[in-house]
Formats: structure tokens, C-alpha cells, sequence
């Protein structure tokens, strides 16, 4: 088998909440590109990567720059074609990103050429270790929204049957810690003590707010705090992580396998959690999760829960799935939640295919 031709495309994706229907601000768009890769058996994989923003065009020129290495290369040696990959650009590129993102969605690709070739889903062919694995609710209780938009968001994923969520702080403004302070107990008390109720910071605070503010919360019962520092900042993130007793998690923004080494060397955080993007795709993502169960650490994905349900199910060490859903529209079918819990597709690769009239109204 022998790979012949591809076709990468760059899709503007609203990001609705299909979940509480509660967007932080409504009619935004999030740029992304599609990538098919073709065989010559027939066999189609798909790729999805973004974090281009502005230079969204760029990236997509990457994917197809990148892609036309792997023509006429066994799509099943997949570590062969990232070696060719990267020393194809030179060397010139480092581990981070365009070239890392384009990478990816060449990487899943691959990933589902894989699974489909040998007729086995993903998640069976990274390990198998379970197949249904936990979710949490992303994307619907954003710092944007008011308190009482907070609260009714939150019991509305309640009612749907979502028994983890993500809120944030951070709060718009300048707010003070007794504010902070406030909108986390508002969404706690819409919840219940029994809902696993994690919260984003998006790299907001410094290490001594984090702290401060995150001492003061602690009765609050969070499953987890997010990102509450510069992700780089590996001795601030070391700070907090030993002074609180809610886990730290933290290392979507880290591009790459060689981050993830010095972060979970200095103890940054509880809870690696890995963007699959930033990562380098399927290949990278398994191997920073198997750095992590070394040190005895469950790690979790971030977005495109469609993709990430195989990892986090294949690793003996996958916690939990955000469930964000801002791909979601992408698809014809994505995988079923039931119980709080994703159910892993026993279809082929990736399980996925693109649903061609979304594709066509979200070309940009």
C-alpha cells in the first residue's frame, strides 16, 4: 500500500455551545484545516489540526507542503514518514509551531489509514485498555458569562447527564480573590458535591495568586485547577502544585515530547494534560502519555474528544475525555455518551467521516 495523492482544506467552525446553548460570545468562528491522504487500495485516512489563527493559511500550506513528502510511502511506517517529515524541513523548524501542527493531521491521518487497513478501531491498536472511558463537559460555563447564565448552564449539563465538568476563573476584569472566590461557589452550589467540577485559569494568574486564590477554594472540592500559570513557567507551576492540595494539571499549550520531560521532572503538575495538535499527533500523544505513567501520572486530553476518546481509552493511565464540542459538526456520527462515559466506536480507525454538506458550508 502506497500513499497517492492528498487534499487539505481550511474550514471556519462556529463555536456554538450545543451543550447548555450558553456561548461566551455568539456567532465566533474557529479556523481549522482538514486533511484527507489517499491511497492506492482506496483507503482514505482524515486529519484535523488548527491553532493557526491568523496564519491559518500558512498552516494549511504546511499540511499540503508536508503531505506531498509522504507520497508514494507505506502509510503502515509511520515513524518512518515523521523522520522523513522532519528532516525535511531542515531541521529548521524545532518541535514547535506550524510544523508540529501540520504534523499532527498528517500523523492522525496516518493513524486512520492504520486502523482501517488492519480493520480495527484505534483505540484497539494503541492498547486497548478499556472501552468505554470517562468525559467532562467543556466549553459551557466560561468566565464570560454572568453568575445566574453560570449556574443555569450548569444545571442544564446536570440534567444531561454530564457528572464531570470545566468551569473557569480568571475572571473578566480586575476582579478580586473574593470574587474569584464567588463565581466558583455559585457553579458548585448549581452542581452538587457529588459532580467532579474542574476549573481553567488559561495561564491568567502568577504562581502566588494561584496560591492565594486557590487555597481559599479548596473546600470547594475541585477535581482539578487548569493551566493556573505560564505553561513554561515549570518552577511557578512546582509552587503551586506543592502547596495546594487540589491537583494542578496543566501542558496543553506544550509543543512536542522534550516539554513534557522538564514539566513532569519539576513536578509542575498532578495531571499532564496533552493537546494532540501541539503534540505531533497520535505517535507523540502515546508517547508522552507512557513518560507520564512512569511517574505514576494519569493524564487527560484537550478538545476533539471525537479523536482523543482513543488515546485516553488505549493508555492504562487515561482519566478523563473533555468534551468539547466545537468539531463535533464536522462528522456524520460521533461517539455516543452514556452514563458520563464516552463509548469507544468499534468502526475502523477513527471511527469518523466527515459529513461532506458541513464541510462544504464551513469552507473559508
Amino acid at each position: 500500500m502506497k500513499i497517492t495523492s492528498y487534499e487539505a482544506t481550511a474550514l471556519l467552525i462556529p463555536e456554538d455551545d450545543p451543550l447548555a446553548n450558553m456561548p461566551e460570545e455568539a456567532g465566533r468562528k474557529r479556523p481549522v484545516i482538514i486533511l484527507r491522504l489517499r491511497t492506492d487500495n482506496g483507503i482514505e485516512g482524515i486529519g484535523v489540526t488548527f491553532y493557526g489563527g491568523k496564519m491559518t493559511g500558512s498552516l494549511r500550506v504546511a499540511v499540503e507542503e508536508l503531505a506531498a513528502l509522504t507520497v508514494g510511502e507505506d502509510p503502515l511506517r509511520i515513524e518512518k514518514i515523521v523522520a522523513k517529515l522532519r528532516a525535511g524541513t531542515g531541521d529548521s523548524c524545532g518541535p514547535g509551531g506550524i510544523f508540529t501542527l501540520a504534523l499532527s493531521a498528517i500523523d492522525i491521518a496516518l493513524w486512520d489509514i492504520k486502523g482501517k487497513a488492519l480493520e480495527q478501531p484505534l483505540w484497539k491498536l494503541l492498547g486497548g485498555h478499556r472501552d468505554r472511558v470517562a468525559t467532562y463537559a467543556s466549553g459551557s460555563l466560561r468566565r464570560g458569562l454572568t453568575d445566574s447564565q453560570a449556574q443555569r448552564a450548569a444545571q442544564i449539563l446536570v440534567q444531561k447527564g454530564f457528572v464531570e465538568m470545566k468551569t473557569q476563573m480568571a475572571l473578566p476584569g480586575n476582579p478580586t480573590p473574593a470574587e474569584e472566590v464567588r463565581r466558583i461557589r455559585v457553579v458548585r452550589e448549581a452542581i452538587g458535591p457529588d459532580i467532579k467540577l474542574m476549573c481553567d485559569i488559561n495561564q491568567r494568574w502568577r504562581p502566588e495568586q494561584a496560591i492565594d486564590i486557590g487555597s481559599r477554594i479548596e473546600d470547594a472540592g475541585l477535581f482539578w485547577l487548569e493551566d493556573v500559570t505560564t505553561a513554561d513557567d515549570y518552577q511557578g507551576l512546582a509552587r503551586v502544585t506543592a502547596a495546594l492540595k487540589t491537583p494542578i494539571a496543566g501542558g496543553e499549550y506544550l509543543y512536542g515530547i522534550a516539554p513534557f520531560r522538564q514539566m513532569i521532572e519539576a513536578r509542575s503538575v498532578d495531571i499532564p494534560m496533552i493537546d494532540i495538535c501541539r503534540a505531533g499527533g497520535v505517535t507523540q500523544w502515546m508517547k508522552i502519555a507512557g513518560m507520564a505513567e512512569a511517574f505514576n501520572l494519569p493524564v487527560v486530553s484537550h478538545v476533539m474528544p471525537e479523536i482523543l476518546c482513543h488515546m485516553v481509552a488505549a493508555c492504562p493511565n487515561g482519566l478523563t475525555v473533555e468534551y468539547m464540542p466545537w468539531m463535533l459538526a464536522l462528522y456524520e456520527e460521533t461517539p455516543a455518551i452514556e452514563n458520563g462515559q464516552l463509548v469507544l466506536p468499534t468502526k475502523p480507525g477513527l471511527g469518523l467521516k466527515f459529513d461532506e454538506k458541513a464541510v462544504a458550508s464551513f469552507k473559508a
